[in-house]
């Protein structure tokens, strides 16, 4: 029997802290993404490219589409994947961060988006109906999680039968590492 290394809302203010600590002005995820996916972002919101990857173009994402970002943080997936759907779907992002909810939503408004919301959420409960989205999508944010299988549970509860998930994100196997770098809060968010 394996004992985790760490309790969930303990690893949950690890991560929250990191982010809410976040001060680079050159988005360090910026060189995953083509210049004309981050020429369509509100000049702010560029900063805020913090992703592992870019799972938009991956997504094959097509008009009328409704899609949920799991992990949105500042929303740059999320408002590139609500400009692929056009304004007639609407497009969901979910953080645990109040700060990041708002950072999102002010960048959609910023960049003139009326079919986008973010919410403050736990990916491992989302607050969608079962098979609502024809799409999730998600970048670096499950591996913050201290349930990815819950995570990937309801990713695939809320999706509608038929639908994509594409997902950006890190894997580890946990006897690779010592428990003092598995319990650090730079390896959990970082």
């Amino acid at each position: 029997m394996t004992r985790d290394l760490m309790f969930k809302d303990e690893i949950q203010q690890l991560v929250a802290d990191a982010y809410e600590a976040v001060d680079d002005p050159d988005g360090p995820g910026a060189q995953l993404y083509a210049g004309e996916q981050l020429d369509r972002l509100p000049p702010s919101a560029r900063r805020w490219v913090l992703g592992v990857g870019n799972p938009v173009p991956h997504a094959k994402l097509q008009p009328g589409e409704s899609v949920i970002d799991l992990g949105s943080g500042a929303g740059v997936d999320a408002l590139l994947s609500a400009m692929e759907v056009g304004s007639s779907c609407w497009l969901t992002g979910v953080d645990m961060l109040l700060a990041m909810a708002a950072r999102a939503d002010a960048f959609a408004t910023e960049a003139d988006l009326d079919n986008t919301g973010f919410t403050t959420a736990e990916m491992e409960s989302l607050p969608v109906a079962d098979g609502a989205v024809d799409v999730v999508i998600s970048n670096g944010s499950i591996n913050l999680s201290a349930r990815k299988s819950r995570v990937l549970a309801e990713a695939f509860r809320v999706l509608r039968p038929g639908g994509r998930l594409a997902v950006s994100d890190l894997t580890i196997r946990e006897e690779e590492l010592p428990s003092r770098v598995l319990t650090h809060p730079s390896a959990w968010a970082g």
